[in-house]
């Protein structure tokens, strides 16, 4: 039998030895959590160029990475050129697991598909950004600030804060105007809208004002939101020596065959395309 001082003994010697392996896993830090997986859109369709990792359960000699050809197709074991362009990446789990199950190659197969690239898919980026042009979607999710930051940006002299995006969703036309200020000023990314392939972003051009008379730099003036009658005439460098406040009007068109002659306060809000003439003073 163990006496008393042995068993103690052995005690301290295991309490000692767990204490040491425990600050060891300390020391390692916990496991690394694994890269997630990109997550495809719904209805995304797959294109020339997109990448899949593709694993069926079970069957690990049936793992792979392939890429859509030209013609939409990928080449997959057992069962060769397999089409899946124009799909979803359900449809296309859908579509291989049929082909396996009909060649009796796996019994029960579930595939799972991955869409690792995005390169089948484009939007178009026109109108005033600095580089305009045709764009590939890198992944499943790309928004509309990626591809206006991968288009140069909004351009800093005529560049507006509306963007149109034009596309189809569920076969149906769409059209979305989208406030720049408000997508970024907004607390989450909802309406910082995902692009699918061939939709067109427009960004238009800013609004303007053109100024001219007694100012000291007459010319066209980028209308800022909400910016006054002052506020104009101050971005015009201001009256010069001749120039009165009272001889101020501003032309406005309102039909295309008729414009206002105005005499509005310095607190008003301009519009878009108005007209400012600062007369010269009589004294």
């Amino acid at each position: 039998m163990m006496s008393n001082n042995m068993l103690s003994r052995s005690l301290r010697i295991l309490a000692l030895c767990t204490a040491l392996f425990a600050g060891v896993a300390q020391a390692a830090g916990p496991a690394p959590a694994p890269a997630p997986a990109m997550a495809a859109v719904p209805d995304y369709r797959l294109g020339a160029g997109d990448v899949l990792h593709m694993t069926v359960y079970q069957n690990p000699d049936l793992t792979l990475d392939v890429r859509v050809s030209d013609n939409g197709s990928v080449s997959f074991p057992l069962l060769g050129a397999v089409k899946i362009g124009g799909l979803t990446v359900p449809e296309a789990e859908s579509l291989i697991e049929a082909g396996l199950k009909k060649g009796d190659f796996v019994k029960n197969p579930q595939v799972t598909l991955v869409l690792t690239q995005v390169r089948g898919s484009q939007v178009s980026v026109l109108g005033q950004v600095n580089r305009p042009g045709r764009f590939p979607l890198e992944s499943a999710t790309t928004r509309l600030s990626d591809v206006i930051a991968m288009a140069g940006g909004v351009t800093t002299v005529v560049g507006g804060d509306l963007v149109t995006v034009v596309g189809t969703r569920d076969g149906k036309p769409m059209r979305v105007a989208v406030d720049l200020p408000r997508l970024f000023s907004a607390p989450d990314r909802t309406a910082d809208m995902i692009l699918q392939n061939n939709d067109v972003v427009w960004v238009d051009r800013a609004p303007m004002i053109y100024i001219y008379g007694e100012v000291q730099h007459p010319g066209q003036i980028r209308l800022e939101r909400d910016m006054t009658l002052l506020q104009a005439l101050a971005a015009g460098g201001g009256l010069t020596q001749r120039g009165t406040e009272k001889g101020i009007r501003v032309h406005r068109r309102s039909s295309p065959v008729k414009v206002d002659v105005l005499q509005p306060g310095m607190d008003e809000a301009l519009r878009d395309g108005d007209v400012v003439y600062v007369r010269e003073s009589l004294f």
